[in-house]
């Protein structure tokens, strides 16, 4: 399976994982998906009043400067981890 199928597997399987990720492992999964898919953070940082809008920009501003293949390998690893965290 290519890197892209693990990947486009990885995100249907986080959208029906059988307990809600944490706060931290949401805000890396949503900085892993913008990386791999657009590529670094090009727009301003909202507003501090823009809350959601802001934490969001953070958390893919964090991942600036990774390439695609490495934003879905660490997406999948992620998605693994939480699969085999809630099976425990």
């Amino acid at each position: 399976m290519s890197l892209q199928d693990s990947f486009e597997k990885a995100v249907e399987e986080a959208k029906v994982l059988p307990e809600r990720p944490s706060n931290n492992d949401l805000s890396d999964l949503y900085g892993l998906y913008k990386q791999a898919t657009v590529g670094d953070v090009q727009s301003e940082c909202p507003g501090i009043i823009h809350f959601a809008a802001r934490a969001k920009w953070c958390a893919w501003n964090e991942k600036k400067g990774l390439s695609k293949e490495d934003a879905m390998a660490a997406y999948v690893k992620v998605v693994e981890k939480l699969k085999a965290d809630s099976k425990s």
